[in-house]
Formats: structure tokens, C-alpha cells, sequence
């Protein structure tokens, strides 16, 4: 049994969620959803939360870590489906890394400067910094501990609780307060689907269950209490920032956006602890996925859906436990996410990513409500939860047909070659019947 309770997993859940997306996607997700961006975050957020019920009701019947890819293992019986699917969400994650250290060389930018070296933005060195150093202490077996999590999700929690309910309040006595509600349209549908990346922190509890006093209920508990915190945070911060800037200005600048909201009310003091918190909250949320997508990998590489190569080096020593990580996973993981940050935009990320959990959390609903029979569960949750993803992930997809057309090509490019390796990798004999010159010699 883990030494670790409810409070932290919490923490945990809630730092994964907060200190990343509250940061990073949020502004690309209130550029597109304007006024209704509060909508936008409740919807997602509801999604989140069947999605979030349905891998409880799943985790409750498996044994072991894992996740998504346990589930499909023990309940279709497909090892090619699950290292699909595991596949699929470590592509997630090191979009979600490349994400967080762009929005962390953002608002570095905007503290210091937009400083160039020899031509090169320095916000690009500060991204690949950024990650090389986690990876670095990841390698020396460092990594974040729930108690020490409990202290920091909690100074990121109040710093952007202090920002919404203020912002609100002052909004509403300068009769600035907006809803958007005159302006009804799909755009808040489209930025609930940009927004996924945001929600997808709680399920790195799923990874590590053993550090829990009580895995099942403690897991359980946590993320019924952080899916719905972190959406009622969501709303107060983009009712504030819609309120207070225009819609133009967000869209200039969105991943720094919450600076310029809060000097409007809270001053230069004020906007500097948001930024100084949004590097905190952006770098402790590069560790925290870096370490639990290690751990995700580790899983895999056991139950047989990664190269056992990928395991070796594996260190254990310095935990004293089982709970090492793969050091050759986190440095290729590190190399993706950093390459990600330089040559991606915000939207390219933020897409692809919330694209890769759109897809994931809309099986694992859908899996949850085949199996509804099995299951002691409320059929409908699940069945909303599979409903919404059936419908973010081609709104997505058509927004960026229409509004950002390289975007798309890139995003597809880059699912191509995922998918395309994962086929390679799990179907490699039957493709190499069909093409005889790629059989091994």
C-alpha cells in the first residue's frame, strides 16, 4: 500500500488539470468561443466529467495500473486495439508537454521580453530548456511527491481562484459582466472540443495507483471532486477575461491573455504573480506528465505493447520499489515534446492534442456503455460522454478546415505518421505479407 490519501490525489488530479491547461489552451480556447468561452469550458467540462466516470466504473473491475489500454485489454481482448490506444494517448501527453513549455516561454517573453540571440527567439531555447531539464531530473529518479503537491496545487488553485471571483466581481460592478448569451452559435461547441487538452490531467492517477493509501476509492473520490472544480475555475476565469478585453486583443496574444485581464483590476503587482505562478504552474506541469507518461510506458512495455528495448535502463533503485521509469522512454519523450514546442503553434498543439484525448476518452465511454450490463453504472453518463466526443472530434476537425487549413494538414500529417507507426508496429505481419521486401532479414 502507498503512503499517499485523498488530499493528494486530489492535488494531483487538480494540478494536472489547473497548473497545464488554465495557462496554455485557454486563451486559443476563449479567442474562439468569445463571449459563450465560459460555455465552452462547461461543456467540455461535462464531457470530461461521463468520461471521467466511465474509466471508474472500468477501473473498478481491473486489476492493475495502465488505464485506458488495461480496460480494452480485459474487455475486448484486442492487444492491438490497447497498444493503439496507449500509443495514441503518449502522443497526447508529449503534445500536452510541448504545449505547457510553449506557454511557459510565453509568458517568460512577456516578463522579460521578446529577446532574440543570434536571430533565434529565446522563447524557443527557454521551451527545449524547459524540458531538458525535467527529463534530466526524471533521469536522476527526482519526481513529483503528492505531499510537496498538496503546498503547490494549492498556491496555483488560489491564485487563479483570487483571479475569477475577483475578476467576476469586478466586472460585474463596472457592468462590464458578460454572458454572451445574444450571441448563440456553434463556436463555443468548436472551443469545447479545442479545450479537451485542459481536462485530460486526472487520468494520470491511473498510472501509479499503487502510491495510494487506497487506490479504488481514493482515485475515485478525486476525480468526482477535481473534473468539476476545475470546470467551475475555468468558467470564472473566462467570464473575467471576456469581460475585460476584447475579443480582438485575446486573439492577438491568447496564451498570455489572462496578464492582460489582470492588470485591469489587479495592477502590475497583481499581473506579475499570475505570471510568475504561470511558470511555475506550466513547469510543474511538464513534470508531472513527463514522469506519469514514463510510468504509462512502463505499463505498456510489461504488458507487452512497447519494444522491451524501450525498457531497458529501467531504475528502480532510487524509489526502492517498483515504480521506476524507463530513462530511454523519457529522453525520446523529452526530444518529441521540445521538437513539438519549436515547430508547432498554439493551435497545431493544443489540436492534436485535445484530438488524441477527444478520441480516447470517446471509447472508454463507449466501452463503459457496451459493457453497461457488466457494470454497475448509470447507462446515460457514459452515453453523453460518447455522444460529445462523436461530435468534438469532427467539429473539430471542420473548424480547422475552414478556419486554419495548414493547421489541419499538419494536425493529419502528424496522425498519419502515428497511426501509420502503430500499424507497423502491432500489424507488422500481415503488412509484411502484403509487401514481402519489408520482411526482417
Amino acid at each position: 500500500m502507498g503512503e499517499l490519501g485523498l488530499k493528494e490525489a486530489v492535488a494531483m488530479a487538480l494540478g494536472g488539470m489547473i497548473g497545464g491547461g488554465i495557462y496554455s489552451a485557454f486563451g486559443i480556447v476563449v479567442a474562439i468561443s468569445g463571449t459563450l468561452a465560459w460555455f465552452a469550458f462547461l461543456l467540455a467540462g461535462a464531457v470530461a466529467m461521463c468520461a471521467g466516470y466511465s474509466y471508474v466504473k472500468l477501473n473498478e473491475l481491473v486489476e492493475g495500473n495502465g488505464g485506458a489500454p488495461t480496460y480494452i485489454s480485459a474487455f475486448v481482448g484486442n492487444s492491438t486495439l490497447a497498444g493503439m490506444t496507449g500509443w495514441t494517448l503518449l502522443f497526447g501527453y508529449i503534445g500536452s508537454m510541448a504545449l505547457y513549455a510553449y506557454a511557459f516561454s510565453s509568458f517568460f517573453s512577456e516578463l522579460v521580453g521578446r529577446l532574440h540571440v543570434g536571430g533565434v527567439p529565446v522563447a524557443n531555447a527557454v521551451s527545449v530548456l524547459l524540458i531538458a531539464v525535467f527529463v534530466g531530473l526524471n533521469l536522476l529518479g527526482a519526481a513529483e511527491t503528492g505531499k510537496a503537491e498538496d503546498v503547490l496545487t494549492f498556491f496555483k488553485i488560489a491564485v487563479i481562484g483570487v483571479f475569477g471571483v475577483w475578476g467576476v466581481w469586478f466586472a460585474f460592478n463596472g457592468h462590464a459582466l458578460s454572458f454572451g448569451v445574444s450571441r448563440i452559435s456553434f463556436t463555443p461547441i468548436v472551443g469545447a472540443a479545442m479545450s479537451f487538452v485542459a481536462f485530460q490531467g486526472w487520468q494520470l492517477l491511473m498510472y501509479d495507483q499503487g502510491q495510494f493509501e487506497n487506490p479504488r476509492d481514493d482515485i475515485r473520490k478525486a476525480i468526482y471532486v477535481s473534473i468539476p472544480a476545475a470546470t467551475l475555475l475555468y468558467v470564472l476565469v473566462a467570464l473575467t477575461t471576456v469581460s475585460l478585453l476584447e475579443i480582438a486583443v485575446i486573439s492577438v496574444s491568447p496564451e498570455v491573455s489572462l496578464l492582460y485581464a489582470g492588470l485591469q483590476f489587479m495592477g502590475r503587482i497583481g499581473a506579475f504573480v499570475i505570471g510568475l505562478s504561470a511558470l511555475f504552474s506550466t513547469a510543474s506541469a511538464v513534470n508531472a506528465t513527463l514522469f506519469s507518461s514514463a510510468l504509462f510506458s512502463r505499463d505498456l512495455i510489461a504488458m507487452g505493447l512497447m519494444p522491451e528495448w524501450a525498457g531497458s535502463g529501467t531504475d528502480s533503485a532510487s524509489n526502492g520499489d517498483d515504480r521506476g521509469i524507463p530513462k530511454k522512454i523519457v529522453i525520446v519523450l523529452g526530444i518529441l515534446s521540445a521538437a513539438f514546442a519549436v515547430f508547432g503553434s498554439l493551435r497545431s498543439i493544443t489540436s492534436f492534442a485535445s484530438l488524441a484525448f477527444i478520441a480516447v476518452f470517446g471509447g472508454m465511454s463507449y466501452l463503459a456503455y457496451a459493457n453497461r450490463d457488466e457494470i454497475d453504472l448509470l447507462s446515460p453518463v457514459p452515453l453523453f460522454g460518447l455522444i460529445g466526443c462523436a461530435a468534438f472530434f469532427p467539429l473539430l476537425l471542420y473548424s480547422l478546415y475552414i478556419d486554419d487549413p495548414t493547421t489541419l494538414a499538419l494536425v493529419l500529417l502528424i496522425a498519419a505518421l502515428v497511426v501509420g507507426t502503430e500499424l507497423l508496429y502491432f500489424e507488422r505481419e500481415p503488412v509484411e505479407e502484403a509487401l514481402p521486401w519489408m520482411e526482417r532479414k
